[in-house]
């Protein structure tokens, strides 16, 4: 991902004073969600959550781009993790050290620019579901981005053995079809709630706030959804909205949001409706050395942050709720 890694060095240059660009014109947009002002690294912050711990390395050499993480929902302890663009349609599952548990190939479908993974409810009840979001756009050219909808597959003993060569197979995956409601974006972070299915989207936007869309407890099919544009986030960065991961919170009561140097959480007022969550402040956090963070989930328990790295034996990383 060199493109990035040139974006993100013009952009430290930018805020040490060093790097001069001309304005880029902003697109029209939808009246933003404002939220109150956002705080830098705080006392609360930091009495949040305590230091980052590095629990161990991803183990398996197939992962060279982790670029999204979530916590199974089948086997408490487990994660499952995928690359980014330029891999097939793999989804790798590891333990709470980094341990490999095996890969499975998702039928049906297909790896364009992979940039997220999250869970929640589907179709059927009592049954929990990865969705896979084929949302990258770099240069702002597809008309519609797609996200995966899976069963998740259950990590056995004898699932260890799997590889990318030699792959477990998933269930047939949904297709469901998203269009934004105002021209292309590119977006790394998917999220899922876990109680309404609803899914979010918040789009990668350097200098500028980035975007919240939603699509209300989507359905695969074979015509696009429109997605509901919410607002935009005021991100307490001099990178703007650089958002490259997201995860909601098991309860849904907070959401975790991480660009390539930090973290941030977002924290709902108690007894409010979800969407009021968008109004308060992004607190940052810390989530340790990441050579190009994209992922961040929430441990099954919510007490704890998880996050990667993209490169080859990559970190994984830990922040305990106190």
């Amino acid at each position: 991902m060199r493109r990035r890694r040139f974006a993100l060095f013009g952009c430290l240059l930018l805020a040490m004073g060093g790097y001069h660009q001309a304005p880029v014109p902003q697109r029209a947009k939808a009246q933003p969600v404002t939220p109150a002002a956002s705080p830098g690294p705080s006392k609360e912050t930091s009495e949040t959550y305590g230091p980052a711990t590095r629990l161990g390395v991803l183990k398996d050499p197939a992962i060279k781009e982790s670029s999204g993480l979530v916590a199974s929902r089948s086997r408490p302890g487990f994660f499952w993790t995928h690359n980014d663009s330029g891999d097939g349609p793999f989804i790798y599952g590891l333990d709470s050290r980094g341990g490999r548990k095996g890969v499975w190939r998702v039928v049906g479908a297909s790896a364009r620019d992979w940039e997220d993974i999250a869970a929640g409810p589907g179709p059927l009840r009592y049954q929990s579901y990865l969705y896979i979001g084929d949302i990258g756009d770099n240069r702002e050219q597809r008309s519609e981005i797609a996200v995966y909808r899976v069963t998740e597959p259950m990590i056995t003993a004898a699932d260890t053995s799997a590889t990318k060569s030699k792959p477990r197979l998933t269930e047939r995956a949904e297709t469901i079809l998203l269009r934004y409601p105002d021209g292309k974006h590119d977006a790394e972070a998917l999220m899922v709630h876990p109680v309404t299915g609803s899914l979010f989207i918040i789009t990668k936007v350097a200098f500028a706030n980035p975007g919240i869309y939603e699509a209300s407890r989507p359905v695969g099919s074979d015509r696009p959804i429109t997605l509901k544009r919410l607002g935009e986030l005021n991100i307490p960065s001099l990178l703007g909205g650089i958002i490259t991961g997201g995860d909601i919170s098991p309860d849904g009561s907070r959401v975790a949001l991480c660009d390539y140097m930090q973290g941030y959480e977002i924290v709902l007022p108690k007894g409010a409706a979800f969407n009021a969550i968008w109004n308060q402040p992004l607190r940052p956090l810390g989530l340790g050395q990441r050579k190009q963070g994209e992922a961040v989930a929430y441990r099954l328990d919510g007490k704890a942050l998880l996050a990667t790295s993209e490169g080859l034996i990559a970190p994984l990383i830990q922040v305990v709720r106190r």
